[in-house]
């Protein structure tokens, strides 16, 4: 039977916003990243905690708008969890929702609408 999992992971990464309407000075967070997945069966646990590893370890310590996954976009959280959502879909999971946190009271969610 399938099930939901989720995971969760932190980093740390500048940015700045520099797009007409939002501009806002070079700065950095300590963010958060949680995923939840559908998986088959508890061996695809592995393959999901490697798939957030990885897309943890291309983020941490970054300045993100040198990132190309996020070439043209202000990187907001909402352009980290689309970024994340496709990266599990990329790495043949099925992603439920990616919960990108940049400070305790601000935080974006990007949901495939697959949850059951």
């Amino acid at each position: 039977m399938p099930f939901t999992l989720s995971l969760r992971r932190a980093f740390v990464a500048d940015h700045f916003h520099d797009l007409p309407g939002f501009q806002e000075d070079r700065h950095g967070h300590n963010w958060e990243i949680e995923a939840a997945v559908e998986l088959a069966r508890e061996a695809e646990e592995a393959a999901f905690a490697e798939a957030l590893d990885a897309w943890v370890a291309g983020v941490d310590y970054r300045l993100l708008n040198e990132l190309p996954e996020l070439d043209g976009r202000n990187p907001t959280a909402e352009a980290l969890a689309e970024w994340a959502i496709r990266h599990f879909q990329n790495a043949a999971l099925r992603p439920v929702w990616v919960k990108i946190r940049e400070k305790s009271n601000y935080w974006a969610l990007c949901s495939t609408g697959a949850a059951r």
